[in-house]
Formats: structure tokens, C-alpha cells, sequence
């Protein structure tokens, strides 16, 4: 968590809450990035999961497409599924990659996340919460003082399938728990599932706790991934409100 004074300790049951959702399979604008099929497929999931909301890719995944639409529609949660780095040696250009252009540091701010507050930023990406001396807990740390109450976002580089299988068990347990559940003891549950080989890659399709998806082919490896070690699940981490 950030200093108390930039943490709203009120708890906000999110589950009626739009989604802004956006990702990019293939970068135009940088080659050098691989493709992320991954991205569209946590799209869709959240789409099956009934989460209700705002989903597109590729070039409508825009900083001013986001800017725009969620001026028309104030949604409480913001999903963004694609590649991104911190700079550690260079902080003011780290950024997440839109279809078109990086969003660097700077432009976060601009993201307009404050009005009205975001409940919770989701970076489906690499390095988001890796921070330095400068910017102690990185992209979302950032987000976090640009107004966002609670930021999801990765400490390492991650793997597609073990990225796709967190955060659709995370939105699967903040959805349908019990009993509302925090934003951090989904995270938590999603991570407990993943250890415990509840969440995987089982013929062709993506297992969650309750539930399974198809997935396309070249996500499915083999037909069966094994997502238990800590190198699938450890590196994602809430900043911001846990609750």
C-alpha cells in the first residue's frame, strides 16, 4: 500500500461494475514485440464470466479511445491486456504498449483514471509493479497517485498462459464468491487455486476452479500445462486499497 493519505480505506463491492477492457494481439507499430494471443482470449473470458462492460482489441485500443469511452460510460474497472516494462534506468519512458504508441508515465496521467475515481486498474502485463527509487511501485504505483483506488499488476516478465489463467480465476472469484470479496482476497484465492493445480491448461481448454473455456490451439500447448509453480501466479500483487 502507498501512504495512508493516498489510499481510500472504503470498501466498494465492484461487482455490478462496467469494465473498459482492452488488449493488442500484434503490435504494427513495434515487430520486435511477439504476439500475445492471450490477450483476446482474456477478452472474451471475462465476456463469458458475465462481466458486463466495454471489450475491443487491436486498433481500438487506444489512449484516446480510452480517454473517450469511458468519458461516455465511467466504468469502474479498467482491463488492459498487452506488453509493457518498467525502466528502471529510465523511468519517464516506461510505458504499456496501446495498439498504436507506448503510454508512458506521463500519459497515465492523463488517462483522466481520477474522474471519476477508478475502483481498479487491471495491467495484464510485464514489470507493471516493478518500481525503483524514483517510482517505488512502478506503472501501478503511478496509477495509484493518478487516482485509481487499487492497481493489479506484475513485479516480473510473465507467461501468457499463466497470465491468462490468473486473471481469469482473479475476475471468476471476485464474481461469484459467497460472499463479496476484496479485490486482494481474490488475487489471494486466485493464487491458492493456481498452487493447488485447481487452475490449468486440461485438453484444449482453460480450467478454472468452477468452470472451463476453450482456448485456442496455440495457448494450449500440448493440450495440458501444469500452472502450479510460482513463476505463473507469484508475480502478480495488488497496490493501492486491498480492499
Amino acid at each position: 500500500m502507498p501512504s495512508l493519505s493516498l489510499t481510500d480505506l472504503s470498501y466498494t463491492d465492484i461487482r455490478e461494475s462496467g469494465i473498459l477492457a482492452r488488449g493488442s494481439e500484434t503490435f504494427p507499430t513495434v515487430p520486435s514485440f511477439k504476439p500475445l494471443p492471450g490477450a483476446a482470449t482474456e477478452l472474451e473470458i471475462l465476456q463469458a464470466l458475465d462481466w458486463s462492460g466495454n471489450f475491443a482489441t487491436n486498433e481500438s485500443f487506444t489512449r484516446d479511445n480510452i480517454i473517450e469511452s469511458r468519458r461516455q460510460n465511467p466504468y469502474g474497472i479498467v482491463h488492459l491486456a498487452t506488453h509493457a516494462d518498467f525502466l528502471e534506468n529510465d523511468f519517464s519512458n516506461s510505458f504499456i504498449q496501446s495498439w498504436n504508441e507506448k503510454i508512458i508515465i506521463d500519459d497515465i496521467r492523463r488517462l483522466n483514471f481520477d474522474a471519476p475515481p477508478l475502483e481498479l486498474l487491471v495491467l495484464s502485463a510485464c514489470n507493471t509493479a516493478l518500481g525503483n527509487a524514483d517510482a517505488e511501485l512502478g506503472l501501478a504505483g503511478l496509477a495509484a497517485k493518478a487516482g485509481v483506488n487499487s492497481a493489479l499488476a506484475s513485479q516480473w516478465y510473465v507467461s501468457d498462459q499463466g497470465t491468462l489463467a490468473l486473471i481469469s480465476e482473479f475476475y471468476s472469484q471476485l464474481k461469484y464468491s459467497e460472499k463479496p470479496s476484496t479485490k486482494s482476497e481474490a488475487l489471494r484465492q486466485a493464487q491458492i487455486s493456481m498452487i493447488k493445480g485447481n487452475v490449468g491448461i486440461r485438453d484444449g481448454k482453460l480450467q478454472l476452479t468452477d468452470r472451463a473455456f476453450e482456448i485456442r490451439p496455440e495457448l494450449a500447448a500440448n493440450g495440458k500445462s501444469d500452472l502450479s509453480h510460482p513463476y505463473y501466479w507469484a508475480g502478480f500483487t495488488m497496490v493501492g486499497n486491498p480492499w
